[in-house]
């Protein structure tokens, strides 16, 4: 680190640049003054002079000629200090810069020796000759950085009486240096400035200056006012601020969906207050050492730290103090979790609602300055994301409209870029493609007429929420909770894809079974993490076999029933205040708790195919070509009581069958011997002709309806 050698005069280092570096640089040459000093007096204690140390280690000259050019008249060791330090405040007086170093001064009240003593262990940091120099002065250790035996020989000069243990200490307790060696005894610890914090004190700012961490500036932020929130709200956060202007320390957690904006929130109070922002993702509590760094970076960096979770229901985590910091502290994090320590004990909590339809179209509005859309305000309406989604999903679909050729961007062009979103929620669902129309499913005209209504009400769910949520007592939610139950193979899930096609939303299933743990607790975080991205990211949730986890409730004879009923209790708890639309399939409806059916919005019940409904479900599946007659797949409806799944199989089968014969055509024989493969299949006995002729009335019920559509 050099230090120009020109003099305006006014100051010895007024041509030194005003920055972080430059402030660092001044530092660095008082350190290195000490040990020029320290180097001469042992070298008179020998009788000698310090020219052959200069000739052995020639980069100290260098800084000897500079530090001589600067000041000609340099006088003994305790007398110059004194004039160099002067000199130095001299120049941060008329800084207006920040300067991480004097705000570690002034926060941490920490005196300039402790300054001094940081500095001597991160020197080597900027010239690796200063390893060989300590090397040598510390023999027969042979260490490259100072210890803290050699940082007391430096300092003592000025301070006999003060060990250098004394000034170390509040840098060690803060994080600012770290004893390599702690096992070692204490005049041997190798004390080093960690990495993340010597950059800070360069001024050096990275959007990560430390894994798992993202730095951003106050002027990344919007101010509050235009924030994109409700009046009272953003009433509330000017408050807010009122109150940490006059405390140095108070936690505010922001809690909401992962797309609202809460890192957002957290930053225009940082702004407001003259700060940026430090990012912590809650993995980093695990890691005491990178931890250990959150509190003096946020301090040299001049920023607010954030501690961001992501927490299942139950789950609590212990948030230590963060030394080297003195300010507020932010936490983002979901609905679900707590928190616990010593940051609590001062804490605000806000919780962000879901946006309005109308905050939604503003945040359109501000992305997609350049482009147009067909009807925003019907975007806006149709896709309730939250504005940190709406920011992402507003350029990628200004990208699909630019490929394909059209200036306007349309629905279709949302839909495409919020799946790019679901993305996080794949790990723990299985997308399912959305499918047909409700032509397609064959089903009783009650199970169609719920459906029709399930559909209206996941339309308007968010008006109906707003026309009678407020007024409503308990409040209502824009959420859709619905039951589909019925036999297996009676088209529940085709339900939930025609569904899903008919409101052009993305469709997940979960398998619930597969998300239960036989560990205490883990069910339930597992739930809360699917529940919450999916909700998160306005996409239909479908939760297969219900009832492994929304059976009745029993009574507490073993830890076991215990456990289990908590788990169920979450669900239901959780259910009620679920913004998003789900559905939830069982093939046992009588087995699901009562509770649960006076939480859910819509029930929906599948019923096995009669006859009528078999014929066309044949008539769905078979391809338009085949070589079975109207009598026989007549006869196949009437005499074979299938559910529409076993159908689909048996025209599958039937088809590999035709291929395999090389007959093109699916003949009457190969749909029998697909309908004898799905009997076997489900470990039933196939009909026998005595039987089935046996049902001539019901034959003629079929001819008369087939005649009647005809």
């Amino acid at each position: 680190m050099r230090l120009s050698t020109l003099n305006d005069g006014l100051n010895v280092f007024s041509d030194v640049p005003k920055t972080a570096r430059g402030h660092l640089g001044l530092a660095f040459y008082e350190a290195v003054a000490r040990l020029i000093f320290h180097l001469r007096d042992r070298a008179r204690s020998s009788s000698k002079t310090i020219k052959p140390i200069f000739e052995t280690l020639p980069f100290l000259s260098s800084y000897w000629n500079e530090l001589s050019r600067r000041f000609p008249q340099i006088c003994e060791t305790e007398q110059f200090s004194g004039i160099l330090r002067a000199e130095c405040e001299r120049w941060e007086e008329s800084c207006e810069a920040w300067l991480p170093l004097r705000a570690l001064r002034r926060r941490e009240l920490l005196s300039a020796e402790s300054v001094t003593c940081l500095v001597l262990a991160g020197m080597i940091e900027e010239d690796s000759n200063f390893g060989d120099l300590f090397a040598m002065l510390q023999q027969p250790l042979g260490q490259r950085r100072p210890t803290l035996g050699l940082i007391h020989a430096l300092m003592r000069t000025d301070v006999p009486e003060a060990g250098a243990a004394e000034f170390c200490r509040p840098l060690m307790e803060m994080g600012l240096l770290v004893p390599a060696n702690r096992e070692a005894p204490r005049a041997e610890w190798e004390l080093r400035v960690p990495a993340p914090l010597w950059s800070a004190l360069l001024g050096q700012l990275s959007a990560e200056p430390l894994p798992g961490t993202h730095y951003r500036p106050r002027d990344d932020f919007a101010s509050i006012p235009d924030l994109i929130l409700a009046p009272e709200q953003r009433a509330r956060l000017s408050e807010l601020v009122s109150i940490l202007s006059s405390t140095r320390a108070c936690t505010v957690a922001i809690r909401g969906l992962v797309g609202s904006p809460r890192i957002e929130i957290l930053g225009s109070i940082a702004r407001t207050v003259g700060r940026g922002l430090l990012e912590a993702d809650g993995q980093i509590q695990s890691d005491p050492e990178r931890r250990r760094l959150i509190g003096p970076l946020a301090t040299l960096i001049n920023a607010i730290p954030v501690l961001c979770f992501d927490l299942g229901s139950g789950e609590t985590v212990e948030i230590p103090p963060l030394s080297g910091y003195e300010g507020p502290v932010g936490i983002s994090a979901g609905r679900d979790g707590g928190w616990a320590g010593p940051l609590t004990d001062r804490m605000v909590t806000i919780d962000l609602p879901p946006e309005t339809p109308e905050q939604r179209l503003r945040y359109w509005q501000q992305e997609l300055k350049d482009h147009s859309a067909e009807d925003l305000e019907e975007v806006a309406n149709s896709f309730t994301l939250s504005g940190g989604h709406i920011r992402r999903a507003a350029k990628v679909a200004a990208a699909h409209a630019a490929m394909d050729g059209r200036a306007k961007i349309v629905s279709a062009d949302v839909r495409r870029a919020t799946r790019n979103l679901g993305q996080r929620l794949e790990f723990l669902a299985t997308r399912l493609e959305e499918a047909g129309t409700w032509t397609d499913l064959v089903v009783p005209s009650s199970t169609d007429r719920a459906l029709r209504e399930l559909e209206w009400r996941c339309r308007h769910r968010e008006q109906l929420a707003a026309l009678m949520g407020r007024g409503m007592p308990g409040g209502l939610n824009r959420g859709v909770r619905s039951l589909f139950e019925g036999p297996s193979g009676t088209g529940k899930t085709l339900a939930a894809r025609i569904l899903a096609a008919e409101l052009g939303f993305d469709l997940y299933r979960v398998d619930l079974a597969a998300l239960m743990n036989k560990y205490i607790g883990e069910t339930e975080k597992n739930l809360s993490r699917v529940l919450s991205r999916a909700e998160d990211l306005d996409v239909i949730l479908l939760l297969d076999e219900g009832d492994s986890l929304m059976t009745r409730r029993t009574e507490v004879k073993t830890s076991h029933d215990r456990y289990a009923n908590l788990e169920t209790n979450y669900l239901l708890q959780r259910l009620e205040t679920y913004v998003g639309i789900v559905i939830v399939t069982t093939n046992i409806g009588s087995a699901i708790d009562s509770a649960f059916r006076r939480r859910l919005d819509v029930i929906v019940k599948f019923h096995l195919p009669d006859a009528e409904e078999r014929w066309r479900l044949w008539q769905l599946h078979l391809p338009a070509q085949h070589a079975v007659s109207t009598g026989e797949l007549e006869t196949i409806a009437l005499r074979h009581e299938m559910a529409g799944g076993q159908i689909r199989n048996a025209s599958v089968q039937a088809a590999l069958l035709a291929m395999q014969g090389r007959r093109g055509l699916i003949t009457a024989g190969d749909l029998r011997s697909a309908i004898h493969s799905e009997y076997r299949k489900a470990g039933a006995a196939v009909p026998v002709e005595e039987e089935e002729r046996s049902r001539d009335g019901q034959e003629q019920r079929l001819s008369g309806f087939l005649s009647a559509i005809s």
